[in-house]
């Protein structure tokens, strides 16, 4: 462990934060115009002041070490909460806007990231929104590439996840509980249908989404993973699984819960199993949640609960 004297400067903290959302201390350095050297000096004295390894040096770059991660995200809030002091004392316009979301597929989590937008209010952001793979949510919130990640369980893959979560210092927050609805365009004869059976569906495409080199079941999208089908096609967007449901009468499992305004073709139909998704987000256990990222969750609860879905917690 580094040793050391107490006391920070807030340029520490921003120098930091920098070098761990670049993940090289040389392309901070170039992102704020200071040299490499000094950069460098910056970080050794850091670590020196606080009495921690919060880095991890190697050829590649850098990487946190775990007590590096947790410092990250108490200096983001420091520097989150010096911006609103300077904002609203001294005046000062207010920096760029910081956040990362990695999701499954799911229009909510979409339609809530446009109203955070809408709502920041601020002249300069820099927000990004992953629509990916279950296991890169959990590595993209793991290595602090997103804030938040969004996805499912039930009892089928709960073992599998939570065990994965754990060894990642991630929790799981549930958001709500949904039946299980299939996904089909509005010109599928099913459409009129106020519930379907899994017979109906036997004839049509299932549609999933594709989970990459570790294709596991427990990294499924959708509930009955396991269940055979005599079609089936697997995606990797929602835009080419939104048109193979127009294009081919196929359909997906999922929440039920689907924007008018973002998906105006695809209506949801409940399935007749007995099953329940379970959706919540995932963050670091040990660092606290920014002001923007709190401000994205509770536009995500609002879109929910205007589903006329209980929100949990």
């Amino acid at each position: 462990m580094v040793q050391g004297t107490n006391g920070l400067t807030l340029q520490q903290l921003r120098y930091f934060v920098a070098v761990a959302s670049e993940g090289s201390i040389s392309a901070a350095a170039d992102l704020i115009y200071v040299a490499q050297p000094s950069m460098s000096a910056a970080m050794k004295e850091l670590e020196s002041r606080v009495g921690r390894t919060l880095l991890m040096r190697s050829a590649r770059g850098v990487t946190l070490t775990a007590e590096g991660a947790e410092f990250l995200g108490y200096a983001r809030q420091v520097l989150e909460q010096v911006e609103l002091l300077e904002h609203r004392y001294l005046g000062r316009p207010s920096a760029r806007r910081l956040l990362g979301v990695s999701t499954q597929h799911y229009s909510f989590s979409v339609d809530a990231f446009v109203r955070m937008v809408q709502a920041s209010g601020a002249e300069e952001y820099q927000f990004s929104l992953r629509e990916t793979r279950t296991e890169q949510i959990i590595e993209d919130v793991r290595t602090l590439r997103s804030d938040i990640g969004i996805l499912y369980r039930n009892d089928f893959n709960r073992k599998v996840i939570d065990k994965l979560l754990r060894e990642s210092r991630l929790v799981f927050h549930p958001l709500f509980l949904a039946d299980p609805h299939i996904f089909i365009s509005r010109s599928n004869p099913l459409a009129t249908r106020t519930q379907v059976t899994l017979e109906d569906l036997e004839d049509l495409p299932r549609l999933t989404f594709d989970q990459g080199a570790n294709n596991s079941f427990y990294f499924a999208e959708e509930v009955l993973s396991t269940r055979s089908s005599q079609r089936e096609i697997q995606v990797s967007d929602r835009a080419t699984i939104f048109n193979l449901m127009i294009g081919l009468g196929g359909y997906t499992i999922s929440t039920g819960i689907i924007s008018d305004e973002l998906d105006p073709s695809i209506v949801a139909i409940p399935l007749a199993i007995e099953e329940r998704i379970e959706i919540g987000w995932i963050d670091h256990a040990a660092i606290p949640l920014t002001d923007q990222a709190q401000r994205y969750l509770q536009e995500v609860r609002t879109v929910v609960a205007s589903f006329g879905v209980e929100v949990l917690g």
